[in-house]
């Protein structure tokens, strides 16, 4: 692990139905960096890193990163443990943050800004439309949840609403599965449209999204979305470090990370499944084939980075800025 931080837990709290919130605050000697909305860091924890959003807006005066988990019944351990075992005052090592979900900086002035929750999906749009609010910008912002019992920091998000700002919640017990077409019909074609929640919701926000015409579409998902089980090629390739000329050899099957750390190289990582961004890597020629769930279709066609952790080599040789 690299770039870590020590953070202590100084509060718990529950903030709905299976929702703890955790305010981390620096361990001594420690200085937690700045961060905007939609950014999130890493927690480590026994056996395993798990990335959690970032919830609360900056305050280098009295600088904490807050982040909230839910419970999940299909939890691996992450969250299970830091429900069942974790405690305040305990310490913790945290990545410091990145944010892969930023606001898009190039967006028209007035053109609004729709934000889609599911879930606990909440937790980088609740920053994003603190921020928004607060410019006096215009933003929807679509809050989906099983129950009102389970969505957190709705009073929050109704205490920001305003003249421009505005919040429709949809709760499955009350009104049945949301039908994205009808909440997102009528956006106007130059607003940002942001997402974050479960797989299927995020699955059908994209082709929502594709059907109305919404050009300017971001998400950030929770795990690595479904790929293709396809082949790995039947022949190992050749990565070639720009920064020191030497080449290491990847065998079939073998992730580019993986054959990198055993050359004795020492790259980030966090998550490997090509989620976090923390092995993002700037490529400098090569035909590669990106597997992350980070880089949009736009991205990953300009082909100026790559998920060393799960993208790979089509065939040749690679070349990366390492």
């Amino acid at each position: 692990m690299s770039n870590h931080l020590s953070a202590v837990v100084r509060t718990m709290r529950l903030e709905a139905r299976d929702i703890i919130s955790l305010e981390l605050v620096p361990a001594a000697g420690q200085v937690f960096p700045a961060f905007e909305p939609g950014a999130h860091i890493d927690v480590h924890l026994p056996g395993l890193v798990r990335n959690y959003s970032l919830l609360n807006a900056f305050d280098a005066a009295t600088p904490r990163y807050v982040v909230a988990v839910l419970k999940d019944a299909k939890s691996r351990g992450g969250s299970r443990y830091i429900h069942e075992q974790l405690r305040v005052g305990q310490t913790l090592q945290i990545s410091a943050p990145r944010n892969n979900f930023k606001l898009d900086a190039s967006k028209p002035a007035d053109a609004p800004t729709v934000l889609l929750a599911g879930g606990i999906g909440v937790t980088p749009l609740l920053g994003m439309m603190r921020e928004l609010s607060g410019q006096g910008q215009r933003v929807q912002m679509i809050y989906c949840a099983r129950s009102r019992q389970s969505a957190a920091y709705l009073d929050e998000l109704q205490n920001l609403c305003n003249e421009r700002v505005s919040l429709h919640t949809h709760f499955d017990d009350e009104q049945g599965a949301p039908d994205l077409p009808k909440l997102l019909a009528g956006v106007p074609s130059e607003a940002r449209l942001y997402a974050c929640g479960p797989a299927p919701m995020l699955d059908a926000f994209v082709q929502t999204c594709a059907d109305l015409g919404y050009a300017h579409a971001h998400i950030e998902r929770f795990a690595a979305a479904p790929r293709a089980e396809d082949a790995a090629p039947a022949e190992g390739y050749a990565v070639r470090l720009q920064k020191t000329g030497v080449v290491v050899q990847v065998a079939a099957g073998q992730s580019i990370l993986d054959a990198l750390m055993d050359a004795g190289h020492n790259p980030n990582f966090s998550c490997g499944e090509g989620v976090c961004g923390s092995c993002e890597t700037r490529v400098i020629s090569g035909d590669v084939e990106h597997r992350d769930s980070i880089l949009s279709a736009a991205e990953q066609a300009a082909n100026k980075s790559m998920m060393i952790c799960v993208s790979r080599c089509r065939a040749g040789e690679l070349v990366l800025d390492l």
